[in-house]
């Protein structure tokens, strides 16, 4: 059984995603970022057909602290931030968490000929 991947945030965030073919997102505008968030990043998480959750880095701060914490922690569904000034070494750490190996690991080789 393949997992899905599902995109929580505004609908401008989740559009992009929903063109690639992303079935599972949670729309919370903007406005209701405060009060809607928890719940759309409770119902993607709980979701046994994801196994990773793609969120805006910035949105992080609209979520309540325990549920922010569940969600960094959870390795199964992996939560992935997209975006801020997190660069790519907090992606690569969420892969990292989410599958046990440093894809991004430098190798001896350098790949030069």
């Amino acid at each position: 059984m393949s997992q899905e991947i599902a995109v929580v945030g505004s609908p401008e965030f989740t559009t992009g995603f929903r063109l690639a073919g992303v079935r599972k997102f949670e729309d919370v505008p903007d406005d209701e970022k405060p009060d809607q968030l928890d719940d759309a990043v409770e119902q993607a998480m709980a979701d046994d057909d994801v196994g990773i959750v793609v969120m805006r880095n910035d949105d992080l701060d609209h979520l309540s602290r325990g549920i922010r914490e569940e969600a960094q922690t959870s390795v199964d569904p992996v939560l992935v931030t997209l975006g801020g000034g997190a660069g790519g070494g907090g992606l690569r750490d969420q892969i990292k968490r989410a599958i046990g190996i440093d894809l991004m690991a430098e190798d001896e080789d350098d790949g030069s000929d």
